[in-house]
């Protein structure tokens, strides 16, 4: 008798097969938060920040979404627009968008008021408890920010010093979240007061002309970015620098904002 243990072969080995998010009527609404003007402090004016405004809106029409535009909401008023999305019927949207310009630090986005907001407090109120119609329904944030300190020298920078640290928890709350970055924690995210910001003006590019899952499409911005851009200054401390973008998901299934071509067996 062979007294090697035999390989329990009941078990059929199953093809792994990847369903993309299931489509529905619209491909849905994308809403865009961005903080430009500070009233009371004119120096944290955000140059460049409408160029961004007028590219995302079109390039998000482009798509077929119902675009959303909010300018220089303070921070109460970014959590009651989102709270107002939530209470809205997404039913017969494929997917939720939210873009987030403004000054930041990591883990926080600044208001117009100047009140520091956590980026979890904005995303939390679209979850699937809050906002049941957009329930295993892709919920995907952008957001153009700083995630260190500013440049004292004056450049064009979203970043702003915020007070007391962060907690570190995530900010991409439950399943079915993306978030991405347009740089990594503790580093500026450039911007150009005449063409507005290196990472969305990438984004926006790749969104239009990519026909790919978007997770391929945000790591071909993610090489384009860090790449093909070297910051241009007058200051030797930031000149010749570079931007890392970053995401974080927690995506479930496969998701196109545009057709899926079908491959030939």
């Amino acid at each position: 008798m062979n007294s090697h243990v035999s390989e329990d072969h009941s078990a059929v080995k199953k093809t792994c097969v990847f369903e993309p998010y299931r489509k529905h009527k619209n491909i849905g609404k994308c809403l865009i938060i961005s903080n430009e003007h500070f009233p009371d402090s004119p120096h944290l004016h955000r140059k460049g920040g409408s160029v961004d405004e007028r590219l995302l809106s079109i390039t998000f029409k482009s798509l077929g979404f119902q675009v959303q535009v909010e300018k220089n909401l303070s921070a109460n008023e970014m959590i009651r627009v989102l709270r107002k999305v939530s209470k809205e019927n997404h039913a017969d949207n494929s997917c939720f968008v939210c873009v987030l310009m403004s000054h930041g630090e990591e883990g926080t986005i600044l208001g117009s008021d100047e009140c520091w907001i956590h980026v979890k407090t904005l995303t939390s109120l679209v979850t699937s408890d809050l906002c049941p119609s957009l329930r295993d329904k892709p919920k995907l944030f952008f957001l153009q920010a700083c995630r260190g300190q500013e440049f004292d020298s004056g450049v064009e920078a979203d970043s702003e010093e915020a007070p007391g640290e962060f907690s570190g928890i995530s900010d991409v709350p439950e399943a079915d979240f993306l978030c991405c970055y347009s740089t990594v924690e503790g580093y500026y995210s450039w911007r150009n007061p005449e063409t507005g910001s290196v990472f969305i003006g990438e984004l926006c590019k790749m969104l239009k002309d990519c026909h790919l899952e978007i997770i391929q499409i945000l790591t071909r911005v993610n090489h384009r970015v860090a790449f093909h851009f070297q910051s241009h200054t007058t200051d030797l401390d930031t000149h010749m620098k570079r931007q890392m973008p970053c995401f974080a998901s927690r995506l479930t299934k496969e998701f196109y904002l545009h057709v899926a071509e079908k491959k030939n067996k």
